[in-house]
């Protein structure tokens, strides 16, 4: 099922998301639910704030970026937990479901190591680089609170308000169901 992605100002975005101990038939068609939305949407990842649950869930698939090196890398993290960050800091246009039309260059550590758990409940603890890197911090910030414009300098961050105070009340173009703080669904 596809579902509406949240849109920029909505207050489950900034919120630190809560742990899931209940693993089986509900997780999984959520999962399916959250790759199901990314794919419609164009996108390479989807965290659960961004579908309005505050869970520490989110789905990648990273073959998505077209590169040979991230074939069979769709996953799911459950739990995920920020072991380390490592390596030098990288820049590279992000843009976000939840704030269409509007891309930054955000600067990341090329590597993350991160510990997490499968849709089965398994335990994993794995480095990631790259783009997977990439994809991966940026979803693991959204269950932290945070969006990509909150790694902006301060001047960046008020050049670019006035597009936020417009997908806020609900005048972006997006090919997707979204729903917004001011406007409802759309």
């Amino acid at each position: 099922m596809i579902l509406p992605i949240v849109a920029y100002g909505s207050p489950v975005l900034k919120e630190k998301a809560a742990g899931i101990d209940q693993f089986g038939p509900d997780l999984k068609a959520l999962v399916a639910d959250m790759f199901e939305t990314m794919y419609n949407a164009d996108g390479c990842g989807l965290a659960a704030p961004q579908i309005g649950k505050s869970i520490r869930l989110f789905v990648i698939d990273a073959e998505l970026m077209d590169e040979e090196k991230y074939k069979g890398c769709k996953m799911a993290f459950v739990n995920a937990e920020k072991l380390e960050e490592t390596g030098n800091l990288l820049g590279y246009e992000e843009g976000c479901l939840s704030i269409p039309g509007l891309r930054e260059e955000v600067k990341r550590p090329e590597l993350i190591t991160l510990r997490y758990q499968d849709e089965e409940g398994k335990e994993h603890t794995k480095q990631f680089e790259g783009l997977m890197a990439r994809v991966i911090q940026h979803e693991y910030d959204h269950i932290e609170g945070k969006l990509f414009t909150d790694h902006l300098s301060p001047l960046r961050k008020r050049l670019i308000q006035g597009k936020l105070s417009d997908i806020m009340k609900g005048k972006a173009k997006h090919a997707y169901p979204m729903r917004f703080l001011q406007g409802g669904k759309r």
